[in-house]
């Protein structure tokens, strides 16, 4: 078998834009809350009085440095037509695989004016609380980095190994964790060598900093958050709904629409209802 090439570098310094990648082509199905639209994935689910993605979009929409940011979508998903807003532009090029629809963002990039030498900023659709200033100060970590690298969450828990057997679920071992982190979004790397790691490692990849780690490359750890957490189970919707309603997400309002004073979980004045 012929080896792949090793994805391009770039010496620390390298001017290059900066560009957000969502990929938004996942259904999600895990996700969905009780009483939720069944026919909706879940980054289109109702959270704090607007869609999910529109709250991740609102924060990026925030950070000025962006040149832009592509939603990749799956073919055939005009959900987000009816939120039109000049921060953020869709491309059908989501795939079956997440490594897959990342790979088809960078593609549209390249073909809208990005150059390898860009950095992209890949973040979950699914990670609604992420704020600007969250985004701002991985850029600021990493713009000079050799590498990259991206938000993580140093674990707080003890940490369990487990075995499933006849007498249950049982702890196998306990894991040292003073040097174990939680991997978030987004992850911030150079277009090209993002594209060349993840067509080296393959489209099972979960994450880009496991393509960029595949290339023997040591991404850059930027501590992010406990509220930058992934929307995956039900009950993630009423944390997520009550950081944002604490907030008074008004960012989400001015942006995408609605009555500025109003409770983002007030559906009584919110354009999207009506």
């Amino acid at each position: 078998m012929t080896e792949m090439p090793a994805p391009p570098s770039f010496a620390p310094g390298t001017p290059g834009r900066f560009w957000g990648l969502v990929p938004c082509a996942g259904t999600g199905s895990r996700a969905v809350p009780a009483g939720a639209a069944a026919d909706l994935p879940k980054q289109y689910q109702m959270v704090a009085g607007h869609p999910l993605v529109l709250h991740t979009l609102t924060a990026f929409a925030g950070v000025v440095r962006l040149a832009g940011t592509l939603v990749a979508v799956a073919p055939g998903d005009h959900f987000l037509d009816a939120y039109p807003h000049a921060s953020y532009f869709t491309a059908p090029c989501g795939g079956p695989t997440r490594a897959a629809t990342v790979q088809g963002g960078l593609r549209a990039l390249l073909a809208r004016g990005a150059v390898p030498a860009d950095w992209v900023l890949v973040h979950d659709a699914a990670r609604c609380l992420i704020t600007a200033e969250r985004i701002d100060a991985l850029i600021d970590a990493c713009a000079h980095d050799a590498v990259g690298g991206l938000l993580g969450h140093k674990l707080a828990d003890t940490l369990k190994t487990a075995t499933d057997g006849p007498g249950g679920v049982r702890v196998a071992s306990t894991v040292e964790r003073s040097d174990k982190w939680l991997a978030q979004t987004p992850q911030m790397f150079r277009i090209g060598t993002l594209l060349g790691a993840i067509e080296r490692a393959g489209l099972a990849v979960t994450d880009e900093a496991s393509a960029i780690e595949a290339a023997g490359l040591h991404p850059r750890l930027v501590p992010g958050g406990a509220q930058n957490f992934k929307v995956t189970y039900p009950d993630d919707f009423a944390l997520a709904t009550a950081v944002l309603t604490l907030r008074m997400h008004s960012g989400t309002l001015e942006r995408f629409g609605g009555a500025r004073g109003v409770a983002v979980g007030d559906p009584r004045n919110n354009p999207f209802f009506s």
